[in-house]
């Protein structure tokens, strides 16, 4: 059957050259034939259906199924720290920790950078980090529910990341304990030989605190408690919604900005690698990459790339939201360091709404001014350097016209080599962990451009810096 608008464009249609056509056989063969000509214009076939035209270079395709990830599966069971007769302070005399009141079936940049800073506070205290499989927020899986392999959709952490946090190792020379599965906490902790520890017994003393004065409560605590299985368990949802250790109030707010200098410096944060299965994604697109443009510039495509993260849609209303209440820019994008900063109107400010709005949610004008505000500053700093920037990446979960407009635009401007997240070409692992590609790709490129209220934006600030890259190249619409 017909959609539902091409059946109102065409009676509409017939409607209009009734009255014309009416007594005449010759205008109702052209009648019909102008009908034909609209039917075959605007729809396409595929695979027997008829439906709607797609722009060319976002051509609608049949996703993969999702993977089954069994290779991966078995890596993480088979980790060599997965044993018990290894010395202190790994196998069945070592030190461990489990965050049962870890954030999951949320976005993954809000589990992301709780994942890292629990990482770095079990180190800190001399323990092993227990990772969980990532389990999908629903209205982010990639896959419609007649085609996933299990109701609640898991998905292994090493699919995401590599480094410590999902098992690897540390530093040479460090005797720190690898972290280890949920699956061997089962095994090397039994139910007997837990602690368990509510939040609520220790977040009331703290809550208000500066990042660092919560962390060096909680590690000294995992330091001094004589168990070797500590599991911290959340607080019942009517005493403490957000019973996350740093929870979403310390996130964003700038007493999370006290913890920067250690968290960026240790091994959780240094060593933190792109998985396997991103990695060749990424490799596997680089050409998309490659300059049009006539400039001579650096080989590899990231060094001339300006990439920006432009989320739209279901974001609109939480743009107003956070404007409503006031927020602040979230986590590391309220670093002073960075050059791009937003202090919030005063509550009752008639202006408040609107001033937050033009930053979280920018029409296109803005956009562009804060693309070319941001290649000039960038060029500028690097007076001296051979530097081209005229390769744009745009990260987005835009599909409609505004984004073919948007391009449009920017090719007016100059631009020659413009990507966006949906020109990917990507495998069934790869579609399953594509937000984590477009992150990739945007801690590689020269200049980044973010949204400040985003946890996304936050973790790929995070990255770059720690990658050494110069906050001039990071900027906030």
């Amino acid at each position: 059957m017909l959609p539902r608008p091409y059946i109102r464009a065409l009676t509409t249609l017939y409607l209009r050259y009734r009255q014309v056509v009416a007594g005449s056989r010759r205008n109702q063969l052209l009648l019909a034939a102008l009908l034909l000509f609209f039917l075959f214009t605007t729809l396409r076939f595929s695979h027997g259906i008829i439906v709607p035209p797609q722009p060319p270079h976002r051509k609608q395709e049949a996703w993969p199924s999702p993977p089954t990830y069994t290779e991966l599966w078995e890596f993480e069971k088979n980790l060599p720290q997965h044993n018990l007769d290894l010395p202190f302070p790994e196998g069945k005399t070592g030190r461990y920790v489990k965050f049962s009141n870890q954030a999951n079936r949320l976005g993954w940049n809000n589990c992301f950078n709780e994942i890292l800073m629990n990482t770095h506070l079990a180190y800190m205290s001399k323990r092993a980090y227990v990772f969980s499989s990532y389990q999908w927020a629903l209205p982010h899986y990639r896959w419609p529910p007649n085609e996933r392999l299990a109701e609640q959709p898991v998905t292994p952490l090493n699919a995401l990341i590599s480094g410590p946090s999902v098992g690897g190792p540390w530093d040479e020379g460090d005797d720190a304990p690898r972290s280890v599965s949920e699956e061997w906490w089962e095994v090397v902790c039994p139910e007997s030989e837990r602690r368990k520890v509510n939040t609520n017994e220790i977040k009331p003393y703290i809550n208000t605190a500066e990042g660092d004065k919560i962390f060096e409560y909680w590690q000294k605590f995992l330091m001094d408690a004589p168990e070797r299985c500590i599991e911290v368990v959340p607080a019942d949802y009517n005493v403490d919604n957000f019973s996350q250790v740093f929870d979403l109030w310390l996130w964003g707010s700038t007493r999370i900005i006290s913890l920067w200098d250690s968290f960026s410096k240790s091994p959780a944060s240094r060593l933190l690698e792109t998985s396997p299965i991103v990695e060749s994604a990424v490799v596997r697109n680089k050409h998309r990459f490659l300059p049009r443009g006539p400039k001579a510039g650096p080989r590899d495509p990231f060094q001339r790339m300006l990439a920006m993260h432009i989320r739209r849609g279901d974001y609109k209303k939480s743009c107003e939201a956070l404007s409503s209440f006031g927020s602040t820019f979230y986590s590391w994008d309220l670093l002073p360091s960075l050059p791009d900063v937003f202090t919030p109107l005063p509550e009752g400010h008639p202006d408040r709404i609107a001033r937050a709005m033009e930053h979280c949610s920018p029409g296109t004008d803005a956009i562009l001014k804060k693309v070319r505000d941001a290649r000039a500053d960038y060029l500028h700093a690097s007076q001296g350097h051979s530097q081209t920037l005229d390769v744009l990446y745009i990260l987005t979960n835009e599909h409609d016209e505004w984004l073919d407009e948007l391009e449009v635009v920017f090719r007016k401007d100059g631009w020659a080599t413009i990507v966006t997240s949906h020109d990917l070409q990507l495998d069934s692992e790869q579609t399953e962990v594509s937000g984590a590609v477009d992150m990739d790709i945007a801690r590689r490129a020269a200049v980044f451009i973010g949204n400040g209220w985003s946890s996304f934006t936050s973790n790929i600030v995070h990255r770059r810096l720690v990658d050494g890259k110069l906050p001039i190249s990071i900027r906030f619409y």
